[in-house]
């Protein structure tokens, strides 16, 4: 009998899990960049547990283990900054980060401050560049940021009747 993928919001309790996943999910964009001094695989358990007290993060797990996690937060414009959506490299091509990237867009849709959505990824980093290209982001800015890297800022839309509008 095989179990499911529940997708839950993280607390904190989660994090250690969280942080050695990133660890595993960050080595192979480590790798492709050359640089394994990237942000993800230096941010501390402190930095990480105050993250998700600033904002929002979601877990999926199966059975106790956590297997995939998203988080972000609204900015004061009314963005919603979407960050480090990883997914064991098990558990990838299972459409798990899409389901992920989903019940995020759908927590923020809640919030009336939410106007649109925006994440990044590396230039090189081609099977997230079609994910979020598949969930409806275009590319709206490069930021060079060494000779090896350029992020690429991807953004979308609120849906219609996700914000409130001034009169």
């Amino acid at each position: 009998m095989g179990m499911s993928v529940t997708i839950s919001a993280a607390t904190a309790p989660d994090a250690e899990q969280i942080l050695k996943l990133q660890y595993l999910c960050y080595q192979s964009e480590a790798e492709l960049y050359g640089d394994y001094a990237i942000e993800p695989l230096t941010q501390s358990l402190d930095a990480l547990r105050a993250e998700i007290a600033e904002g929002h993060a979601l877990v999926a797990r199966l059975g106790d283990e956590v297997v995939a996690s998203v988080r972000g937060r609204i900015d004061d414009a009314g963005t919603a900054l979407i960050a480090k959506l990883i997914v064991h490299p098990r558990m990838r091509r299972h459409g798990l980060g899409g389901r992920l990237l989903a019940a995020i867009e759908a927590h923020f849709a809640a919030e009336p401050a939410a106007r649109k959505y925006q994440l990044f990824t590396g230039h090189r980093s081609e099977g997230n560049l079609a994910l979020y290209r598949s969930h409806g982001y275009v590319p709206v800015a490069r930021e060079e940021i060494g000779p090896r890297l350029t992020l690429v800022r991807l953004e979308k839309e609120a849906a219609a009747g996700a914000f409130v509008t001034s009169a």
